[in-house]
C-alpha cells in the first residue's frame, strides 16, 4: 500500500473515531495555552491541567508571571517533571514578552520560538490551537503512530513533522494531529501495543 493510501485509510479511521477533537490542555487565551503547553514537556495533560488553576490563580498574564520569583512559580508546579527549568524559562518568557512584545502572544514563528523554553513544537501548539493557523506539532504519540503507520521513517520529529504534512492536506493538519494524540493514547499505546486490536495498525499492517 503507497504512503498516501495509508494516510487516506487512517484519516478515515480517524474522523470515525474522533469528529471532535478538543484541545486537552486547560486554558482561557494564547498566553495561558503556551505556558500549559510549556509545562507539558515529558508531563501528561492530565498532571498539567491539575497544576495550572493554582498557577493561573497567581499568574494568568505575563504581568504577573513576571513578577513573581522562580522559586514561587517552581513549588507551584513542582508536581511536574522539569520544574525547576520550567519555573525559570516561564519567568523569563513572561519577561520577553513584556520586552519584545508588549506583553502579547503573536500569531508569529520567529516570536514564539525566540522565546525561552519555546521550541518548534510548542510554537506550532500555540499556532495551531490559539490562532487557528495550520500546523502539525509532532509529539511522542505522532512520532510513534507515524511510524507504525508507514507514514515515516520516524528517525527525526523534524522529518516526521515534514511527512506528515505531505500527506495530509493542510486544512486537516489541525484536527489531524489532535485525533492521532487521541488515538494514540486510546489505541496506539507505546507499551503493550496489540497490533490485531488496533483498529489503524490491523489494517496497515495486514
Amino acid at each position: 500500500m503507497r504512503r498516501q493510501e495509508r494516510a487516506d485509510l487512517a484519516s478515515k479511521i480517524l474522523a470515525e473515531l474522533f469528529p471532535e477533537t478538543p484541545i486537552p490542555l486547560n486554558h482561557t487565551d494564547a498566553y495561558t495555552l503556551l505556558v500549559a503547553v510549556m509545562l507539558s514537556a515529558q508531563t501528561t495533560d492530565k498532571k498539567v491541567n491539575e497544576v495550572t488553576p493554582a498557577l493561573f490563580a497567581k499568574a494568568d498574564n505575563p504581568v504577573d508571571m513576571a513578577n513573581l520569583e522562580v522559586e514561587e512559580i517552581r513549588q507551584i508546579i513542582n508536581q511536574i517533571g522539569l520544574a525547576p527549568t520550567k519555573a525559570k524559562n516561564l519567568k523569563r518568557m513572561a519577561e520577553q514578552l513584556l520586552e519584545r512584545h508588549e506583553g502579547e502572544v503573536l500569531p508569529d514563528w520567529d516570536a514564539l520560538e525566540n522565546l525561552a523554553g519555546v521550541g518548534h513544537k510548542t510554537a506550532s501548539v500555540v499556532m495551531s490551537q490559539a490562532f487557528g493557523l495550520p500546523a502539525f506539532p509532532v509529539d511522542t504519540h505522532i512520532h510513534r503512530l507515524a511510524q507504525r503507520w508507514g507514514l515515516s521513517n520516524g528517525k527525526s520529529v523534524v522529518r516526521t513533522e515534514k511527512d506528515l504534512k505531505a500527506v495530509f492536506s493542510k486544512d486537516t493538519w489541525n484536527k489531524r494531529h489532535l485525533q492521532m494524540i487521541f488515538f494514540g493514547r486510546q489505541y496506539c499505546p507505546a507499551r503493550g501495543h496489540v497490533i490485531d486490536e488496533c483498529p489503524i495498525c490491523s489494517l496497515l499492517n495486514s
